[in-house]
């Protein structure tokens, strides 16, 4: 097993665990759809969440050779991946049928989720920079990395849902932008 095989299996557990998290709560708001309302913003929240959970573990291979095997990149990692199993965790209700309309939940959790998908974003651009220096500003990389933060931040603060939903499906376009722009 090489080192990369071996941080991954933890990185992978958790993030996997973090996706099966989102699709457990998304599960059981369906089942309980005939009594609650899921609405607009609960779904773009967790296709947001499990976009970038799936991009993370996208990193994670793509820096397969730059990851030495030592102790602050293993606690790092978990610390990374706990965030986005925390997150994951929290879009959806344990008992959707607590609320009448998960717009509540929605209101009363996103700046948690988005808070924290902020930082692991945060934590992933500062490994790629201290392990392969500061990457080059073409405007791809404006668009869709740098894009991400400022659009993120007024995710969180915002008052206005529209506005959250505005800045989410934003955020969530920035995935396929990415498969196509290269």
């Amino acid at each position: 097993m090489s080192a990369f095989e071996f941080t991954m299996s933890l990185f992978g557990l958790i993030l996997g665990l973090a996706l099966a998290e989102g699709l457990g709560g998304l599960a059981r708001a369906l089942k309980a759809s005939h009594r609650v309302r899921i609405g607009w913003p609960t779904a773009l929240l967790g296709l947001f969440v499990s976009c970038d959970v799936v991009t993370f573990w996208m990193y994670g291979w793509a820096m397969r050779d730059a990851l030495p095997l030592n102790w602050p990149v293993l606690f790092g990692g978990f610390l990374v991946t706990a965030v986005y199993f925390v997150a994951a965790s929290l879009v959806f209700p344990d008992d959707p049928e607590a609320w009448e309309d998960l717009n509540g939940h929605f209101d009363k959790h996103r700046r948690k989720v988005i808070g924290g998908i902020f930082l692991c974003n945060f934590a992933l651009i500062a490994s790629v920079v201290a392990l392969d220096g500061l990457p080059s500003l073409d405007p791809r990389r404006i668009v869709i990395t740098w894009s991400f933060f400022p659009v993120a931040l007024l995710a969180i603060w915002a008052r206005d849902r529209r506005i959250v939903c505005a800045c989410l499906i934003w955020l969530i376009l920035l995935y396929p932008l990415s498969a196509v722009w290269h």
